[in-house]
């Protein structure tokens, strides 16, 4: 059962203002990376579910996370259908997220009251998440869609929505600020703060020291 409720999750979320997207295949290296992450003052942290067994790491980490880093939110993205949705609530996400917008995901979150973000890609999509029960929805890919000027567009007619875009999002702060300044609420960051080949070499701190340095210039462009 999830930790934090949907409440929490979507709070915190809009707090935290980055939400770190990571996928390793190895269980000790998303340890590490989400310690990192931690240590650098992230408390919102979204395992990518590609890859098989993907779902064993998550349980794997998810235990542990739990007793090592206890204010951290873990939850699951790259999630693309009802039944997969189902499975990692099982294994305690606190969130689901999705790259596309499926109803029957949204009954599964609903039901046991768990943080749904699913994928956007216009403002009718985004309507119908909402409708549906989405607090914060997820455009994706964010570039590609429109980037800033999409939020900004979207946000005209509807100040109300909750939009986190991920995919061409960058720790720098031009790149911050037009997303901040278009009226999102957070987003979502992967290679950019995870380099292979610091993943590699296993430099933990070198992340640390990214998502200090990315939550600096958020605080930043914030004010």
């Amino acid at each position: 059962m999830a930790r934090f409720s949907r409440i929490e999750v979507a709070l915190k979320m809009r707090e935290t203002g980055i939400i770190p997207v990571f996928y390793h295949s190895d269980g000790e290296t998303v340890k590490q990376v989400l310690k990192a992450c931690y240590d650098g003052g992230i408390r919102v942290f979204e395992f990518t579910n590609r890859g098989d067994y993907a779902h064993e790491v998550f349980a794997e980490v998810n235990k542990w996370a739990a007793k090592n880093t206890p204010e951290m939110i873990v939850g699951v993205g790259s999630v693309v259908d009802a039944g997969t949705a189902s499975l990692y609530i099982q294994l305690g996400a606190n969130f689901i997220v999705s790259p596309v917008l499926k109803e029957d995901m949204a009954i599964v979150c609903n039901r046991r009251k768990i943080a749904w973000s699913p994928g956007c890609g216009s403002l009718n999509d985004i309507s119908r998440a909402e409708e549906l029960g989405a607090e914060i929805v997820k455009i994706f890919p964010g570039s590609s869609v429109g980037g800033p000027k999409f939020v900004a567009a979207v946000k005209g007619p509807c100040p109300w929505s909750s939009i986190m875009p991920t995919g061409g999002v960058e720790p720098v702060e031009e790149n911050l600020k037009a997303w901040f300044d278009a009226g999102v609420t957070c987003v979502g960051m992967g290679s950019s703060l995870f380099p292979k080949d610091v993943i590699a070499s296993g430099k933990w701190e070198i992340i640390t020291q990214k998502v200090q340095e990315a939550l600096a210039v958020l605080k930043k462009v914030r004010k």
